[in-house]
């Protein structure tokens, strides 16, 4: 099917067009007409499906059946984790909506919010927002949510990761009850049911991919090193395979400093992007990085939500995320849009237990390889008593064992 099959008006099937859209991926093929129709979705999605323009295309259309308000107000709301997330759909909708009369705008924290105040008094018709700013400006009475017709909340699931669950329900309270309702969500967890049941209205579930899948076209690579050699594994295969651009993920801020710090001194051109970095910082980075003017993007999970980066071929996981469902996000900055792509996963000893979380989340083994004079000292076979899952020291006897200590997740929630 074709988007001029979907009943989307010719503003915006011009703008598709211009694109370079010929055909609509499965989420936006499943989800488009239920908007259209008026109808509360619940959508599951992975990341690059081109779940964005499954929301912001129909909302557009239905915005513009009726001639624009003298003073626009607030018509939809779309509530994002992270500046990243927002910034993006930010672009897709002025892409989207350049035919049409429709004004969108972002707000979010880390920047002065002058501008945003400014942007707002002159009247805005789709706004995205993080929570955080959001509720600020409407503390000060700067922007009124009682004209908001849709709202969506995009990654639902990474909304609860980061907690900002109390912070949604403030703001449902500020919206009429009479709207329609769009959650997407990578997940479909007995949480996100219980956020969809008290925001949805019947609404109908539309599911592109099985749920936690990764993407198809990934390829995925385990290397099994000790700790002490990642770094020098990660300069071994960017030099070696030629990795052009890459984006490499760790679990903490610190770490990021750090291994970009040795990458630069090895020669290769790299910069870092976590939640200490001030917003001018992580824009002009990534400007750089989508621009190849910086090849190895090193980053927290702050990164691993709304960066689209047409065409990445490479992702490395530097550390495991300690919350499985993150892995599947952070492999799917590769592989997007039909495009193939390889992701790349340094598993020491101590991350075994995250990956055989991974692996049950998704249903599939994946057996390690050893690089050739990084062979780890301590392997899994060797060191896992099968029985208490504790790893033990080479030499070491039964009552001399160590349990790995996988990290709190609630620094990520920080980022």
């Amino acid at each position: 099917m074709s988007f001029d099959q979907l009943g989307l008006s010719k503003p915006l099937l011009r703008a598709i067009s211009e694109k370079g859209y010929t055909e609509p991926t499965p989420i936006q093929l499943k989800a488009i007409p239920e908007v259209l129709k008026g109808r509360d979705v619940l959508a599951s999605a992975q990341t690059g499906t081109g779940k964005t323009a499954g929301f912001v295309l129909p909302m557009l259309h239905l915005l513009t059946q009726e001639p624009p308000q003298r003073k626009r107000n607030i018509r939809a709301l779309i509530l994002t984790p992270t500046r990243e997330l927002a910034a993006q759909i930010l672009e897709n909708a002025v892409e989207y909506g350049k035919h049409l009369d429709v004004r969108s705008m972002v707000i979010f924290g880390g920047v002065n919010q002058n501008p945003q105040v400014r942007a707002l008094r002159n009247g805005v018709d789709i706004l995205i927002a993080t929570p955080g700013r959001l509720l600020d400006l409407h503390q000060q009475g700067e922007l009124s949510l009682r004209n908001v017709e849709f709202f969506v909340l995009d990654e639902a699931d990474r909304m609860l990761d980061m907690g900002f669950a109390r912070d949604i329900n403030r703001i449902m309270d500020l919206v009429p009850k009479q709207r329609q309702n769009l959650l997407f969500s990578a997940t479909f967890s007995k949480e996100i049911k219980r956020l969809a049941n008290g925001i949805l209205n019947n609404p109908v579930a539309v599911e592109a991919t099985p749920e936690n899948t990764t993407a198809e076209k990934v390829d995925q690579r385990v290397y099994r090193v000790d700790k002490g050699l990642k770094t020098a594994v990660t300069i071994k295969l960017i030099k070696e395979e030629n990795w052009s651009q890459a984006l490499i993920f760790t679990r903490t801020k610190h770490g990021a400093n750090k291994l970009c710090e040795k990458l630069e001194k090895a020669g290769i051109r790299s910069a870092a992007i976590h939640g200490n970095k001030s917003q001018n910082h992580r824009t002009k980075t990534l400007e750089g990085f989508k621009a190849g003017k910086i090849q190895i993007l090193v980053a927290t999970d702050i990164a691993a939500r709304g960066l689209d980066i047409p065409l990445l071929p490479n992702v490395m996981n530097f550390e495991l995320p300690n919350v499985p469902e993150d892995y599947v996000h952070r492999i799917g900055r590769t592989g997007r849009a039909g495009a193939s792509g390889e992701a790349v996963s340094l598993v020491d000893i101590d991350e075994v237990p995250y990956l055989r979380s991974i692996e049950k989340l998704l249903g599939e083994s994946m057996p390690g390889e050893v690089i050739v004079g990084f062979e780890p000292t301590n392997t899994p076979t060797k060191n896992i008593d099968k029985k208490k899952k504790n790893f033990r020291r080479p030499g070491a006897d039964s009552n001399d064992r160590r349990k790995p200590k996988p990290r709190s997740n609630k620094s990520t929630r920080r980022y």
